[in-house]
Order: structure tokens, then C-alpha cells, then sequence
């Protein structure tokens, strides 16, 4: 025999030895389903062209909807940031806290999404927008936070897109910050004390893109699990300057296209190699969009990379000036962020997953922000403790198409927060509005979303029958400590 059949022979022996380890740990961890999970920022339900815009094109995001399965009666955990980040991440609702405002924190000694994934081989990033909580002091290292919850990651904002520390922070430490001097905020100062390099207001989603990229491509051959939370569309309305003028909503519509673009980047980074059959990809909104403008600047001056387009005159008025263009940011849904109507958090719910969720498939089951935690543990085929994710139901046997509602579950209850005391108990056809403290001498409000979506007629007296049931669910609830079964 030739020596070229010898050296083929071990070639191919040496092949398949390598495909034997396969079926070892290596194999193993292939097969693990990555999770993406991108979190846009206060995102109305109508601001998606897949949802009904047509002042505001979102190819992208539109495309995968049409790659997977889109939601139609899907909502945040609360109608404001931090507690709705707070539901999803731990799968526990945030009324259960009886807090008001956004000032809601995670704790080493919580189970959260990421340090349950961390338990099944995952690594993981936050990579945007935290608004969970840091260590309060910033001049003694390490700044804790995302990493004492389990992330490996993380860089990001620390409250939002208009916070007064102007900057990054990467780990456990600022991003930029001047050796030797100490950081501190200055009241009408624009730029804190100590940074060196303050964020750039119509770049800080380009650069977190940037890092969430990086962090895809470094860990491209283990399984990962990414939380990517970009600003936009919350105010500052900055967009970059090649976003400017590209829609018919204004200076809010060419933010909405900017962040559809950043999707883009994301999603063709896993085209790129090779990841995109094995990620669940989940595109969700932390809660509904505010119909007016938020003025706040924290009284500091943007900082611009491109000073063209006018942003500086139109940012504060960006909602306003989208609307007299025929945009209506939360759709046909009444009021927004911060409230218990629907336009506080009927939210856009987009889930693809090659070859898993059906392509242009659609549901109208009710399911809440809380739910992904549990989806997340039965895709990776890991079971959820007991004491953890108390609210949370999967979502996975509606994605896969094997059963249209949620077993076991009769209604989601969401915290309004903000400017009301009150906590919706939603069912698909009857929403009630439960009001306590203060508001309580308002009344309970029930409103029928299959006749009225704009909730215009309170039929409570109408039905107490069907008052007393909602409320003696959430009563329930609040006695049972979870409504995971």
C-alpha cells in the first residue's frame, strides 16, 4: 500500500476521533441554544412598523417577526423602566415589592437570569442600559452591579440616555475616568468632575452596539446569553447623524430607525458566524412610550458628534412633533408610561428561533415580562428552583405551536407605578384597574378591550361580578406569594 493511504487513514481516523469527542462535554456545550434578548427603551407598541406604524419603517425588527412568532397582547411587568427590568430579570412581580418610582435594585442573594444561566455553562452580558442599582459610592472600587448578579459583562448606562453621570461604566469601573481626581457631579455643570471622556449623546448606542458585538464574538463558541438594552427611543432623542431625516416622524421617528438598524448589526454579527439557528432571539420593550416629551436634561447641554439636522432645538419636542406628522407612538392604546392603561405597557413581543417558532406566526395570548424567565429555563432544558422566577410562566409551548394559552393562568397583574397607585389585572378580554392607597377612593375601573381598546367606558358598575373575580385574583396572588404553579 502507498504511504498516501496511511497518511489518509489517519486523517480520517483522526476525524473521527474528533467527532467522538462530540458526544463529550465539547458536543455538549454546542448544542446549547444561545439567548439574545434585546431591550429597547420605552418603545411604544406603535412605534414598529410590524405593529402598524407607516410614518416609521423597521425593516429589521420587521424581519423577524417574519423569521418568528409576534405577540399581540404582550406586556411589561410595570409601566416605568426599573421595576419592568426588575420583573424580567428574576421572573418576580414588581408590585410584590409595594414600591413607587423606578428606584428598584437587584441583590447578590436574589436569583436572577443571568446566574441561573450561569449554573448551566452559560456566560453572560449586559450590555446598555442597567437602571438596577450600583454601589453608591463611585470613588471606591469596585463599583458593584450587574456583575454581582451573575453577569461575566458588562457595559453600560447607568440609569438612562439623559442620567447627569455622563458617562460609561465598564465592570466595575467608570469608563474614562481621570487618575488621581475624584468624580463628581456638579449641579449646572455639564460634565462631571474626574471624567476625562463624557458620553457622546448621538453615540452611545452605536457604542454599546459596538461592545455588544465584541461580546458575541468572543464568546462565539461557547454558549452565551446576551441582555442588549440600547436607549433609544428614550429621551435624549439624539439619533446619529446618518439617521437623520431618513423617516416621516421626525427627529423620533429617525431614532426608532436607528435603533432598528442597530438590530441589524446584531443580528447579521450572528448570520456572520453561524449562530443564528442556534439563538433564541427575543425583541421586547422594557414598557409603553411616553405621548408627550419628557423635557429633562438633568439642566446640562447635549454633547454632540454631529451638530447637523437641528437636534439641539427638536429633541425636546420630538413626541409632539412625531404626532403632527401622524404618529401616535403607543398606537391606538390609551395614555403611556407610568400609567395602568394599556399604553403603559402593551409592549411589541417578537421571538425567532430557527426552525423552532414557525416564520410569520402570530399570538394573541396574554403573557407579561416576568415570562422570560421561564421560557428561557425550559429552552436550555433546565429546571427553575422553587424559591426563584415566583411570577413567571413559559412562553415556550406557544412559540413551539403546541398549545395556545398559558396552562394554569388566569390573568397577569402589571404594576402601573408612576402616576398611579393601582395594579392591572389583565385577561385578554377584561382589564381591571385596581387602585389602593390614595387612589383607592377612585375606584376599581374594569373596561372590556375586546369592544373598547382605548379603555373609555369604566363598566365597572356594570359587572361587579366580574370586579369582584379579578380582584379576589389578585388578592390571591398577593396571599400565595407567586402565581408559578
Amino acid at each position: 500500500m502507498s504511504n498516501r493511504f496511511f497518511v489518509n487513514f489517519f486523517v480520517f481516523a483522526g476525524v473521527l476521533a474528533c467527532l467522538g469527542m462530540s458526544d463529550g462535554a465539547r458536543g455538549e456545550t454546542a448544542a446549547k441554544p444561545n439567548v439574545v434578548v434585546i431591550c429597547a427603551d420605552d418603545l411604544g407598541s406603535g412605534d414598529l412598523s410590524c405593529y402598524g406604524a407607516t410614518k416609521i419603517s423597521t425593516p429589521n425588527i420587521d424581519g423577524l417577526a417574519e423569521q418568528g412568532m409576534r405577540f399581540i397582547d404582550a406586556h411589561s411587568a410595570a409601566s416605568l423602566c426599573s421595576p419592568s427590568r426588575y420583573g424580567m430579570l428574576t421572573g418576580r412581580a414588581p408590585w410584590r415589592l409595594h414600591k413607587k418610582g423606578n428606584g428598584y435594585r437587584l441583590s447578590p442573594d436574589q436569583t436572577t437570569l443571568a446566574s441561573f444561566l450561569k449554573q448551566a455553562g452559560y456566560t453572560s452580558a449586559a450590555v446598555g442600559k442597567w437602571h438596577l442599582g450600583y454601589s453608591k459610592d463611585w470613588n471606591r472600587l469596585p463599583i458593584t452591579g450587574p456583575l454581582e448578579v451573575g453577569f461575566d459583562y458588562h457595559f453600560g448606562v447607568p440609569s438612562n440616555h439623559n442620567d447627569s453621570t455622563r458617562a460609561f461604566i465598564e465592570n466595575h469601573d467608570l469608563v474614562g475616568r481621570k487618575p488621581g481626581e475624584e468624580y463628581r457631579i456638579v449641579k449646572g455643570q455639564d460634565f462631571p468632575d474626574g471624567l476625562a471622556t463624557p458620553r457622546v449623546d448621538d453615540q452611545v448606542d452605536s457604542t454599546l452596539t459596538q461592545k455588544a458585538v465584541e461580546f458575541i464574538r468572543r464568546n462565539s463558541e461557547q454558549p452565551f446569553f446576551l441582555y442588549f438594552t440600547p436607549c433609544a427611543p428614550h429621551t435624549h432623542v439624539t439619533p446619529a447623524a446618518k439617521f437623520r431625516g431618513t423617516s416621516q416622524a421626525g427627529l423620533y421617528g429617525d431614532y426608532v430607525q436607528e435603533l432598528d438598524s442597530h438590530v441589524q448589526t446584531i443580528l447579521e454579527t450572528l448570520d456572520e458566524l453561524k449562530l443564528t439557528d442556534n439563538t433564541l432571539v427575543l425583541f421586547i420593550s422594557d414598557n409603553g412610550s411616553t405621548p408627550k416629551d419628557f423635557k429633562g436634561t438633568q439642566g446640562v447641554n447635549l454633547n454632540l458628534a454631529d451638530e447637523s439636522g437641528d437636534v439641539r432645538r427638536k429633541y425636546k419636542t420630538a413626541k409632539e412633533d412625531a404626532k403632527k406628522m401622524g404618529h401616535v407612538t403607543n398606537g391606538t392604546w390609551r395614555d403611556g408610561k407610568g400609567y395602568s392603561y394599556e399604553g403603559g405597557h402593551r409592549i411589541p413581543f417578537i421571538a425567532r428561533w430557527p426552525g423552532k417558532i414557525a416564520a410569520g406566526s402570530s399570538s394573541d395570548c396574554t403573557i407579561v415580562l416576568t415570562d422570560v424567565f421561564a421560557t428561557v429555563a425550559e429552552v436550555v432544558d433546565r429546571e427553575l428552583p422553587d424559591d426563584a422566577a415566583e411570577d413567571s410562566f413559559s412562553v415556550l409551548p406557544i412559540l413551539l405551536g403546541e398549545q395556545e394559552n398559558i396552562a394554569g393562568r388566569d390573568a397577569v397583574f402589571i404594576q402601573g407605578n408612576g402616576k398611579d397607585s393601582a395594579i392591572a389585572v389583565c385577561t385578554g378580554r377584561w382589564k381591571l384597574i385596581a387602585r389602593f392607597g390614595s387612589e383607592a377612593d377612585r375606584g376599581h375601573e374594569l373596561y372590556d378591550l375586546s369592544n373598547d381598546p382605548g379603555e373609555l367606558t369604566d363598566i365597572a358598575a356594570r359587572y361587579p361580578e366580574i370586579v369582584d373575580r379579578l380582584v379576589d385574583a389578585l388578592d390571591k396572588a398577593e396571599a400565595n406569594g407567586r402565581t408559578r404553579l
